[in-house]
């Protein structure tokens, strides 16, 4: 994949996501054009699939899939209400992992949340090495203030 790509794919992502009451997510519907779905029934599959694996999961999926609605122009400045479905960025990963690999936004977001997971991990293992390490300085201060005591 060419790096302008990748650098427009992830670019268009996280400028797609929103928050509200200090909650990231992304809508469904905007997901679906960003991920090349073409009809809402067939990205509906990924979506269900993608629910699946968080029930599997043992997650909420209440809390990860949350049904909208959001108001659309239909021509001559009127409006109605369309489902669509508010996504945490887990959500986002699980449509990603059950997502059809062929298209190039699909194979990008598999790869954007392999590398993200894997940066949390390092992020969290230096985190406890951190920590293990102020335990062991706090220990050794102890040590020695016990040391001078005796």
């Amino acid at each position: 994949m060419k790096k302008e790509l990748i650098t427009k794919l992830h670019k268009t992502f996280e400028d797609c996501a929103r928050q509200k009451d200090g909650v990231e997510f992304w809508l469904a519907r905007e997901l679906q054009d960003l991920l090349g779905y073409k009809e809402w029934r067939n990205f509906g599959q990924v979506i269900d699939k993608a629910r699946i694996a968080c029930q599997n999961a043992v997650q909420p999926v209440a809390d990860h899939f949350v049904d909208v609605n959001k108001m659309v122009e239909i021509g001559s400045q009127a409006e109605r209400p369309v489902e669509d479905i508010a996504l945490t960025r887990y959500a986002c990963y699980l449509i990603a992992q059950n997502g059809d690999p062929r298209k190039d936004a699909i194979a990008f977001a598999m790869t954007y949340f392999a590398v993200q997971t894997r940066k949390q991990e390092l992020i969290e293992t230096r985190i406890a090495e951190w920590e293990r390490l102020q335990a062991r300085e706090k220990l050794a201060v102890s040590q020695k203030e016990l040391s001078g005591v005796l």
